[in-house]
């Protein structure tokens, strides 16, 4: 009796209730208990009469408080505080209670039987006790005395061996229980047809994602065993997995306060039907799975990812369900017991619709025979695929099977319903997982050591997992990966190397992933998306027939016991106190003695069991969590004063030192894989998945952080607690911003504890303001939920690098945390607090676009400045000048800056990282010829700065005589403001810095040989090759690989300028030059038809064509950008082989180059079109902002 003694009168309901729970020991390992709740009636005058005078008293005192007296539901309501009391006021019922009346009223006080048992067999418990209580209220009394029964069931009856059956013999008849073989899945004994029932099957689909994801589970239900089967079923339909964290079925009202746990958990919570939902205060929702399984209704985290073919997965479930006449929908008007299906009207499904179930398949009744339900299967199965004959099939052998089937015919069909779905569940993981022991990292270490070390260690390959995965599965097992369940399971993987060691889900799995891959002839890390069925759910279903057509072992039956003359005596209507002399010891020469071992710990000092329970389990798997397990136990009602604040104190030191370390193992393996990708940038296999990975790294972060806020807090705000205490920040800031005392703009880090930032710089970074950061999340509309805002908050933070340090800000307000938070609470630890924000300012040392990659569409303010360079001032330069700003996103379109300031500010969508500048000027006034350094393109809310060098001139009659160029840039970190930022030249060279040496002073011959030519064009290639190696979402800048610091166009520039000659001294001559004359001779030789082969025609032609285009366009781009032009477009169109080839055999060559030129050798030449074939197996798309204004 969870709830403690409740009292009724004969006009309440006084049906007996069954309930079963759980408790789990120090060790991990479990014992269930089964209880059958009835009342009886109180025989003595006394307790009548007390119960009488508190009525009296709490009618007078309601009087007083509220002049409308309410009344309790029921009298058991007299033990309760008011607060429950008037919580739902009934004058209906008024008359009734306000006058309980000992000569009219009969009092009704509960009383429980409950029995506990190493496995869970309920249905036989069930019977067990039922037959009991039966005995008691019936008429007759029992063969037996109940002592007798008693002593039989505790030592008599043996559990069955594994894939066997047993029957013993109960009060009135004979109990069935059956336990699977070794190669079947484990027990499992609750009707999973209530579950689907009561929440319809895409919302257990929702919850068993949730569970998969190890995201905190509250069930809520007014019926103990509904909370007990709901949690029981997705427990068991996780196999191979095992739910690794806290699990409490029923949470005791002495134990609310472990809501308040900042770690995965799976309870259940008692509801009194009164309440709503809206009521319920809970410490932390921001990552709750909430289950109100009365009411048919789930409520999600955000961002939830879809499990792998969920639809499909729905359907295959639902084919199962309808088989046996149950329907895939939640069922609004459910059967308290199992199997008392009553119909119900579709148009009550169908309008159900925030159940988020499948709406269109309305069963009204699994009795097949109506015709109107026929007729509606018959059009449900043409849309299902389910065969109607085995429909039929399935009512005719339960018929055929009574005579010999020992159990009843409804606890028969709960059986083989239980098992096929089950089946389908385990089917999803073995095709998931068929070759995941190819990715498990073996152990070099022997098993001391390996333990010792586990924190360091991998011990499953993720990446190359999950790059062979199909692109839809990634979100759900990139997330499932990180849990704990699945650390566990390859851990125990790895610790059993032979199949004797291994445990036995481990073993059947093994088993099945095997068969699977014989069956499969396919290579075994070929993934397909393809939906498999489970196919073995017949032979799962007749083992169970068959050990329930022939039962294996029968128990002795219930015989007299050696009682005293007195003992055992029957008074009908009341379950008597039974003899403890004949029960508590048992048979000595019985051969099933030695079952009696595991009722020792019963014997256990009470004291003792209760301590052990609020202390942590340390064990080897370092689950610091097993200690809220293990409170599953304190069901049986401790004293509330064993919850001494000492205990409690010691628990959560426990949260607090297990969240730092959590913290410490995220940190840690959020770098090594942002670190290890930069570093390495490897082939296929290394790089896959970094984008789904990054993702799931970071809302596994928020969630921690969450989590980390949540723990120990006073009073709940919101369901986001991070964002609820940054609002209280922020708030407390601005009143004291606007008293005069307040110093400088609202929170904002003055300049002394600025980054270090040069007086110099054109653009100085933007100031730290944790509160500006929150500014800019608030505005932004997309994002509506607190949750939401404190992601978004944490993603901008970790791009800027400033997490740790406005974290620190945030809990430097003292005031403001003692205020909101307990002094157990983690932020209120102050060591840990410390390295807490150590291990945060680590993510420093590696680059994030977290914010930008993922808030894609928001609005951004960006601010551009263009640097002249110094020494030839552009102070007299005449012309207006423009910019167009392209990124990874999205361009700009052309902006005119103003010439008098050279900079300009601007608000569009995000452009994702920046790429591209083009840059020019409208050739206007006396003075248009402008130098110009650099261009400087900030956005406003990452701070993120992207230098664009340029060091060239923009103007007709100077340089190659361009009016615009384009500018490929790069990212700047913050180090590089200080030195960088304002060096003529720039360091970082723009596409025309190497050119530059060689066209404007010919004298200085190029200084790179042949050899570095060819390594340049090599490494150049090569860049090209690795980024479309990666998956698209983790493509870096493709405009950067062609146009940037030594790109293809840089590459292919040192090969024609190598041994180009000089004509006259003070005339450039550039590539273009070069070109256009072969040009001229291409035409002039086809128009003269020389003979060549048609190969050399089409080659002609194309160059001829790309060649006029370039020319012909009204963009003033200039000889050397027309070249780059012309090298991407030839790269875009896989064509610049076929005219390096061309070009090598003009006779234009021979009177432009050198002898020793790189062009007049030919085994040169074909090494390089060999390297550039290599370019044609890759579709390349160029940035809109290269092939401006050319129809090609």
């Amino acid at each position: 009796m969870p709830k403690g003694l409740s009292f009724r009168t004969q006009t309440d309901i006084r049906e007996p209730q069954f309930h079963s729970f759980i408790i789990t020991r120090e060790d991990g390992s479990r014992t269930y208990g089964f209880a059958l709740t009835f009342f009886e009636e109180v025989t003595s005058k006394q307790i009548c009469s007390a119960m009488q005078t508190l009525y009296h008293m709490h009618n007078a005192e309601q009087y007083d408080i509220l002049h409308t007296p309410p009344t309790p539901r029921s009298p058991e309501d007299t033990r309760s505080t008011p607060q429950q009391l008037h919580a739902a006021p009934c004058l209906s019922r008024l008359q009734r209670f306000n006058s309980y009346d000992i000569s009219r009223d009969t009092l009704y006080v509960s009383k429980c039987i409950c029995l506990i048992t190493p496995m869970a067999f309920a249905q036989a418990c069930r019977r067990v006790l039922e037959q009991l209580h039966q005995a008691v209220t019936s008429p007759q009394p029992p063969p037996l005395p109940l002592e007798s029964y008693v002593y039989n069931v505790l030592y008599e009856v043996p559990l069955p061996p594994a894939g066997r059956s047993l029957k013993f013999l109960g009060v009135y008849g004979p109990v069935v229980c059956q336990r699977p073989s070794t190669a079947e899945l484990p027990l499992f004994d609750f009707p999973l047809q209530e579950v689907f029932e009561l929440l319809g099957v895409e919302n257990v689909l929702q919850l068993f994602t949730c569970a998969l994801l190890e995201i905190q589970i509250l069930l809520y239900s007014q019926h103990y065993q509904r909370l007990m089967t709901v949690a029981e079923s997705i427990t068991a339909l996780m196999f191979p997995f095992q739910w690794q964290h806290v699990y409490v079925p029923i949470l005791p009202a002495s134990l609310l306060h472990f809501l308040d746990a900042p770690v995965p958990y799976l309870m259940g919570l008692h509801s009194n039907g009164q309440d709503d939902r809206t009521k319920l205060e809970l410490p932390q929702e921001a990552n709750l799975c909430f289950v109100d399984i009365d009411n048919h209704f789930i409520e999600l985290p955000e961002d939830l990812p879809q499990f792998p073919n969920k639809l499909e997965f729905i359907q295959e479930i639902s084919e199962v369900l309808l088989a046996f006449g149950v329907s895939s929908e939640a069922n609004p008007q459910c059967s308290e017991g199992l199997g008392k299906l009553r119909g119900f009207r579709s148009g009550d499904m169908a309008s159900d619709k925030r159940n988020g179930n499948l709406a269109g398949s309305p069963l009204n009744s699994y009795l097949l025979r109506e015709n109107q339900t026929i007729a509606r299967l018959q059009a449900l199965v043409k849309r299902t695929g389910v065969s109607l004959e085995k429909l039929d099939v399935k009512e005719d052998t339960s018929t055929n099977k009574d005579s010999k089937v020992q159990c009843d015919e409804e606890e028969m069909k709960m059986h083989q319903l239980n098992i096929r779905v089950r089946e389908v569940f385990a089917n999803r993981f073995t095709q998931m997982f068929s070759d995941y022991e190819v990715f498990v990292i073996q152990s070099s270490q022997d098993k001391e050591s390996w333990f010792s070390n586990r924190d360091q260690m991998q011990n499953f390959d993720k990446a190359s997992f999950l790059s062979d995965q199909p692109e839809p599965y990634l979100p759900f097992l990139s997330r499932f990966l990180e849990t704990q369940m699945f650390a566990s399971f390859i851990d125990s993987k790895i610790l059993c190397h032979d199949d004797e060691d291994k445990e036995h889900t481990l073993r059947v799995f093994d088993s099945r992933v095997d068969k699977i891959r014989m069956l499969n002839v396919r290579t075994p890390t070929l993934r397909t998306s393809m939906y498999q069925k489970c196919t073995n759910i017949d032979e799962a279903e007749k083992a169970i027939e068959m050990r329930l057509c022939k039962i294996d072992h029968t128990a002795l039956h219930p015989h007299l016991l050696d009682m005293k003359i007195g003992q055992g005596r029957y008074e009908p209507g009341f379950f008597p106190r039974l003899q403890s002399d004949v029960l508590s010891s048992g048979p000595t020469s019985n051969k099933w003695a030695k079952r009696s071992a595991p009722a020792q710990w019963r014997r256990k000092d009470r004291q003792k069991q209760h301590a052990e329970h609020l202390y942590l389990d340390n064990d080897q798997r370092e689950k610091y969590i097993q200690e809220a397990r293990n409170l599953g136990t304190t069901l049986r009602q401790p004293k509330l004063s064993n919850l001494s604040p000492s205990v409690i104190a010691q628990t959560n030191w426990k949260f607090v030192e297990g969240l730092l370390k959590e913290c410490r193992n995220k940190t840690k393996r959020m770098l090594v894989e942002k670190m290890g990708r930069e570093a390495v940038e490897l082939g296929h296999g290394e790089v896959s998945i970094t984008g789904v990975e990054e993702n799931t790294l970071i809302a596994s972060l928020c969630d921690l952080l969450e989590r980390i806020w949540s723990h120990g807090l006073q009073v709940k705000q919101g369901k986001s607690a991070l964002w609820s205490h940054l609002l209280h920040y922020q708030e407390s800031k601005e009143k004291r911003d606007a008293t005069p005392a307040g110093l400088g703009p609202p929170g904002i880090i003055h300049d002394t504890e600025r980054r270090k930032s040069d007086a110099g710089c054109a653009m100085p970074p933007l100031k730290v303001s944790l509160i500006q950061d929150m500014r800019h999340i608030q505005n932004i509309s997309e994002i509506k939920t607190d949750v939401g805002k404190a992601r978004a908050w944490v993603r901008l933070s970790m791009e800027k690098k400033l997490l740790s340090r406005h974290l620190k800000h945030l809990m430097s307000e003292h005031e403001l945390t003692k205020k909101l938070y307990k002094r157990y609470a983690f932020l209120r630890c102050d060591d840990e607090k410390e390295q807490f924000l150590y291990h945060l300012l680590s993510f420093n040392a590696v680059d994030y676009f977290c914010f930008t990659n993922v808030f894609t569409t928001i609005m951004i303010p960006y601010h551009v400045v263009i640097i002249p360079s110094k020494k030839l001032g552009g102070s007299m330069f005449t012309a207006n000048p423009w910019v167009c700003v392209s990124g990874e996103l999205a361009e700009t379109g052309v902006l005119q800056v103003p010439k008098n300031t050279l900079e300009i500010t601007f608000e569009c969508q995000n452009l994702g990282k920046l790429t591209t500048v083009q840059m020019g000027h409208d050739n206007s006034g006396l003075y248009a010829k402008w130098l110009v350094e650099c261009v400087m393109v900030r956005n406003g809310i990452t701070g993120h700065t992207y230098k664009f060098p340029c060091g060239r001139w923009l103007g007709k009659g100077v340089d190659d005589g361009s009016l615009e160029r384009i500018l490929v840039g790069e990212l700047v970190t913050s180090m590089e403001n200080e030195d960088r930022m304002c060096r003529t030249p720039p360091t970082q060279q723009s596409p025309g810095m190497m050119r530059r040496f060689v066209t404007i002073s010919p004298n200085s011959k190029p200084k790179l040989n042949t050899g570095q030519i060819q390594e340049g064009v090599g490494e150049a290639i090569n860049g090209i090759v690795k980024h479309f190696h990666k998956p698209e979402k983790e493509r870096g800048s493709l405009t950067l690989l062609l146009c940037g610091e030594y790109g293809l166009v840089w590459a292919l520039e040192q090969v024609f300028q190598h041994g180009f000659k000089s004509p006259r001294l003070f005339k450039n001559v550039f590539i273009w030059d070069f070109l256009e004359k072969a040009q001229v001779y291409f035409e002039s030789a086809e128009q003269s038809q020389v003979t060549q082969d048609e190969n050399w025609q089409m080659r002609v032609r194309h160059f001829c064509h790309f060649m006029r285009a370039i020319n012909s366009t009204p963009r003033n781009i200039g000889k050397d950008g027309k070249f780059q032009m012309l090298v991407c477009l030839g790269a875009r169109d896989h064509l610049l082989h076929h005219w390096i080839a061309l070009l090598a055999e003009c006779p234009i060559t021979a009177q432009m180059y050198e002898d020793m030129a790189l062009l007049k050798d030919h085994s040169l030449v074909n090494s390089l079109i060999r390297v550039l074939q290599t370019l044609q197996e890759f579709n390349i798309t160029l940035e809109a902002s290269l092939v401006k204004g050319i129809g090609i």
